[in-house]
């Protein structure tokens, strides 16, 4: 599996470090929130995007000293070996729960917007108190199709196909620690019907 991979983009002591500044700063601003708005902790909801945020999310909300839940929400839009988005598509349910919450929407990377768009103007609906968008990485804004604001930002990267810490690529990688970027040939193999 490591030997698919070209090079390491960001290693994971770097992911690990910067993920924990994120959890400070979502902290902070939502204690903040909730004490200007006399909201209570209860009301704090994290979102994450499955499947690519799973492992993010986890280090994430281990850093946030607060009380909050999950409502996970799954959204395909990287089918099988594509490498671009095909576009957001509902997978499974919505929390219908978020009214006067405090959401936390977090997904893996933001890239076309598409996700992060579909899924931030569905909550909006249900009217929360807050909605706040946090990704661990962020490519060019000439990729997007979707324009999406991302509140927080774990790293800015290239308009690369990356795997690793979460990110897959034909649902294999999410369980490298580092974030790299595939060889062309793993690519050509798994496009080509085979496992890379």
């Amino acid at each position: 599996m490591v030997a698919d991979v070209g090079r390491i983009l960001i290693d994971r002591e770097t992911i690990a470090k910067r993920v924990a500044q994120l959890g400070k700063e979502l902290a902070h601003d939502l204690e903040h929130e909730l004490g200007h708005s006399g909201g209570t902790p209860e009301q704090v909801v994290f979102v994450p995007i499955l499947t690519g945020a799973l492992v993010f999310t986890a280090d994430l909300i281990r850093e946030l000293n607060l009380k909050l839940s999950l409502r996970v929400v799954a959204v395909s839009s990287y089918p099988g070996t594509s490498v671009e988005s095909k576009g957001a598509k509902l997978a499974g349910e919505l929390p219908r729960d978020l009214a006067g919450k405090h959401v936390v929407l977090v997904d893996d990377i933001l890239d076309s917007g598409q996700t992060l768009g579909l899924i931030n103007e569905l909550v909006q609906q249900q009217r929360p108190a807050s909605v706040r968008i946090c990704v661990l990485l962020k490519k060019p804004p000439e990729v997007r199709k979707r324009e999406v604001h991302a509140h927080y930002v774990g790293f800015e990267i290239p308009s690369e196909f990356v795997v690793g810490y979460g990110l897959d690529y034909d649902g294999y990688y999410r369980n490298l620690p580092d974030i790299g970027v595939l060889k062309p040939e793993a690519i050509e193999a798994g496009s080509a019907g085979g496992k890379a």
